[in-house]
C-alpha cells in the first residue's frame, strides 16, 4: 500500500478517533463529575450524610468499573442500537466509552475532592455558607488542578479504549490497525497507526500536565480561596475597628481636672 493511498484511511481514522473521544469525555464530565461530588456529600460526616445513598452509588460505580471495556461493549450493542439506532460505527462506541468511562472519571472526582482541607469547609460553614456554596467556592476551585490531573487520565484512557472498540466495528485507528495491519499484513500502516496513537497521548499529557502545573502555581500564590475571601470582607467589617474610628471614642471620654 502506497502513502497516497494510506492518507486518506489515515485521516478518516483519527478524525473518527478524536470525535469518540471527545464525545465520550464530555459525556464523562457531565455524568461523572456529580456522581463524584455526591459520593463525598453523603459520606458519613459530610454536607449531606445519607449512608443508604453512598453505599448504592458506590456498588453501582464499583461495577461500572469491574467490567473490562472489550467485554462492556460487547454486552452495550443492543443498548448502542437503541440509542442511536447502529451497534457499528464511532457514534456506536460512544455510548459504550461514556457508559466505561463515567465511573472510572467519578471515582477519580471522589479522590480529589477528598484532598481538599476541611478546615476551609468549616470557615465557610461558620461565615453562613450553604451546601451549593462550599462546592462551588471551595471545593471545585480548590480541587481544580486534580480534576485536570483525572480529566487527563480519563482521555488517555479513552484513547486506549477506543483503539479496543475498533475490534468490534467502532471505527477509529483501532479499526484501522486491525482491518488493514493486522488482516491484511500491512505493517507499515500498523506501524504508523501506533505512532500516532503514541503522539495523540503525548500531547494529551503535555497539555495536562502544563495546565495542573499552572493551576497549582496560580492556587499556590492565593491566601485563600476565591470564594473564601468574598466573604471575608463582611466578617471583617463587623468584628474590626480601624484606628479613625476609635479615635473619637478617646476623644469623647472627658477627663478629670488636675
Amino acid at each position: 500500500m502506497t502513502w497516497a493511498e494510506m492518507q486518506p484511511l489515515l485521516r478518516d481514522a483519527c478524525l473518527d478517533t478524536l470525535f469518540m473521544v471527545w464525545w465520550s469525555t464530555v459525556y464523562a464530565v457531565i455524568g461523572g463529575l456529580p456522581l463524584g461530588l455526591l459520593l463525598v456529600l453523603t459520606d458519613r460526616g459530610a454536607l449531606l450524610q445519607n449512608a443508604a445513598v453512598n453505599k448504592v452509588l458506590g456498588a453501582i460505580l464499583n461495577l461500572g468499573r469491574s467490567l473490562p471495556f472489550i467485554i462492556l461493549i460487547v454486552w452495550l450493542i443492543p443498548f448502542s442500537r437503541l440509542v442511536v439506532g447502529t451497534s457499528i460505527g464511532p457514534s456506536a462506541a460512544v455510548v459504550a466509552l461514556a457508559i466505561g468511562a463515567i465511573p472510572f472519571f467519578a471515582r477519580l472526582v471522589e479522590t480529589a475532592v477528598r484532598e481538599v482541607d476541611h478546615g476551609l469547609v468549616e470557615a465557610v460553614q461558620s461565615m453562613g455558607g450553604g451546601t451549593w456554596t462550599i462546592i462551588f467556592k471551595v471545593l471545585l476551585p480548590q480541587a481544580l488542578p486534580s480534576l485536570i490531573a483525572g480529566l487527563t487520565t480519563t482521555v488517555i484512557t479513552l484513547i486506549g479504549y477506543s483503539a479496543m472498540a475498533g475490534a468490534v466495528g467502532g471505527g477509529g485507528l483501532g479499526n484501522l490497525a486491525i482491518t488493514y495491519g493486522y488482516q491484511r499484513r500491512e505493517d507499515a500502516l500498523m506501524n504508523i497507526t501506533i505512532v500516532l496513537l503514541i503522539v495523540i497521548v503525548t500531547v494529551v499529557q503535555i497539555a495536562g500536565d502544563l495546565a495542573v502545573r499552572r493551576l497549582a502555581s496560580r492556587g499556590g500564590r492565593q491566601a485563600a480561596p476565591v470564594g473564601l475571601r468574598r466573604l471575608l470582607p463582611a466578617q471583617r467589617t463587623a468584628t474590626t475597628t480601624t484606628p479613625d474610628q476609635a479615635a473619637p471614642e478617646a476623644e469623647a471620654v472627658p477627663t478629670k481636672a488636675a
